[in-house]
């Protein structure tokens, strides 16, 4: 029996022994046919021997952060490149996203049918008193014309620097109108709520969610040929149903929220919502499984495989949610897909070790851990750097 002795919420020490129950693999070249569009917000692995200064500067290992997305296609998943997860103005700078981009968008080609969008923005932009509307509207410009210019799809993000200049909802309209009347192909809208990113609080004009979603879906529905989709992060099963039921005929609500995914993808009888989750990440191989099984029509085996999995993602995107990434970081190492608990930014400190073992817990309860005899030796590994025997 696997066991170890991992800290508590209380102060104490306790031993844990390991279910050790990880989901079978699929079988290689097995048919996924999925009813859902679901792409996952891949993270980026850093390069833990570069002799830098972590908190200042970002080394990616190009190597294993592009086989992480052949491991995600692999399975059927998209990939949403470039985003939060990947942490975007969070250790990693708007340079390093347009190399990230440009990695990612080659090594789809070599792959057909390959899912990816990309993530454009106005993070190269600085804030001061000085900026005006116009600015974010040809920083977006600037970022979308490198995209496409590599035949890459758009998801539009949230812009902090739209949010400090502007002024009224007519603001948000006029960046959004002038970007989708240029975009080459659909894209894909991106509302981040302020749980995940406290510098958007406000976005679309209010920080009331249903005054905001008015004016949202006002500008999806008038220009609903060039919005493939809009991803939704406000940890709100029913405000998303709401916004959904409201868009035009053909435009996808692709949840962002990683509380309540598994009952807005199973949708009602009034629709569904696609994915575009962050803990499609760390939950891959469940998540293209309990697609596979929604798709063949069980929608009991789809329940049966996403439940457990739905404390794990409330455990990692926990308060405050903007340091998730360390989670799904966290469980990239545990599953081998580095050697390391390294991340961008020093950030793998953000998250404490008490976290970090009823993460471990609840992976372990969910079948999350592919490998449990490695994921339980690095689990020791890191629990005696901070100071547990």
């Amino acid at each position: 029996m696997r066991s170890l002795s991992l800290p508590t919420t209380d102060g104490r020490i306790e031993i844990y022994n390991v279910i050790g129950l990880p989901l079978a693999p699929p079988a290689p070249g097995a048919s996924r046919s999925f009813n859902r569009v679901a792409y996952a917000a891949a993270h980026v692995v850093a390069d833990p021997f570069a002799d830098n200064d972590p908190w200042l500067d970002q080394s990616i290992d190009w190597e294993r952060t592009i086989s992480f997305r052949h491991y995600l296609w692999n399975l059927g998943l998209g990939v949403a490149e470039a985003m939060d997860t990947a942490q975007r103005g969070m250790g990693l700078n708007p340079s390093g996203a347009q190399e990230l981009i440009r990695h990612s968008l080659d090594a789809a080609r070599n792959r057909p049918g390959a899912l990816i969008a990309c993530g454009a923005g106005t993070d190269h932009l600085t804030v001061d008193a000085n900026l005006e509307v116009d600015d974010v509207i040809r920083a977006y410009e600037e970022q979308i014309e490198f995209v496409e210019s590599l035949g890459g799809r758009i998801i539009l993000m949230g812009s902090r620097a739209l949010v400090a200049v502007a002024r009224s909802p007519e603001d948000y309209l006029r960046v959004s109108d002038r970007i989708l009347r240029q975009t080459k192909q659909p894209v894909i809208l991106h509302w981040l709520g302020e749980m995940f990113d406290p510098a958007l609080a406000g976005y679309w004009g209010s920080v009331d969610h249903m005054a905001a979603m008015n004016t949202c879906v006002d500008l999806i529905n008038s220009h609903a040929e060039k919005v493939d989709g809009v991803k939704v992060s406000l940890f709100s099963a029913e405000r998303e149903i709401a916004m959904r039921r409201r868009l035009a005929p053909g435009v996808r609500m692709y949840t962002g929220d990683d509380f309540n995914y598994q009952e807005l993808i199973a949708g009602d009888e009034h629709g569904h919502s696609d994915a575009l989750l962050g803990i499609f990440d760390a939950i891959a191989p469940l998540a293209a499984a309990a697609l596979a099984r929604l798709g063949a029509g069980d929608e009991e085996g789809f329940r049966a495989i996403l439940a457990p999995t739905v404390p794990l993602s409330r455990h990692i995107f926990k308060a405050p949610t903007r340091f998730y990434k360390t989670g799904i970081v966290f469980l990239a190492y545990l599953n081998g897909f580095q050697d390391h608990f390294v991340m961008l930014g020093g950030q793998q400190g953000a998250r404490s070790l008490v976290h970090l073992a009823e993460l471990f817990r609840l992976a372990d309860a969910a079948g999350a851990l592919r490998d449990p005899d490695t994921a339980t030796l690095r689990m020791k590994q890191v629990l005696a750097v901070g100071g547990v025997a």
